[in-house]
């Protein structure tokens, strides 16, 4: 099972050009990311991996490298070959955290979408795949706000699947 997990602010952005701009700013969000995250694989892109100093929930983070980009830091753990990761671990659960390319990357083999959606918008330059008729609106959570950002959370799942 292939989850994406992202906040989006109203224009589907993830990110500008020196990261998430509610970074820091909604800590219910940041403790959901963490607890849906928990069990499963951590799948990544390389410039989110190079925000983070460790790996997420002290276990293999696996990272989609670039040409070149060198060794990488303890607990991560490079993918040169996206296709056939996935196809690998097929039957395990693959959090895909990040960033736009990666989410572009795997949402058609995606089988839901964890996404916080913001209230506003931040002049993001990054952003998520926009969603298509393949993915319908299971389940959201009741409107919220933290530092003046309303959010709520929501669940997509794809509309062929009969995951709940």
């Amino acid at each position: 099972m292939i989850r994406l997990i992202a906040a989006v602010d109203q224009a589907f952005g993830i990110a500008n050009d020196t990261g998430i701009p509610w970074q820091g700013k909604l800590p219910t969000d940041a403790q959901y990311f963490r607890d849906q995250t928990t069990s499963g694989i951590i799948l990544m892109g390389y410039a989110t991996y190079e925000e983070f100093l460790r790996p997420l929930h002290d276990r293999e983070n696996f990272v989609v490298e670039r040409p070149g980009s060198g060794p990488l830091r303890p607990g991560f753990v490079g993918v040169n070959d996206l296709s056939g990761f996935l196809d690998a671990h097929g039957d395990e659960l693959i959090w895909v955290i990040g960033g736009a390319a990666l989410f572009a990357a795997t949402i058609e083999r995606a089988d839901q979408l964890y996404l916080t959606q913001l209230g506003r918008e931040f002049g993001c330059t990054k952003f998520f795949p926009t969603l298509t008729d393949a993915f319908v609106l299971a389940s959201e959570s009741e409107p919220r706000v933290e530092n003046d950002i309303p959010f709520r959370f929501t669940l997509w799942n794809r509309r062929s699947s009969a995951h709940a």
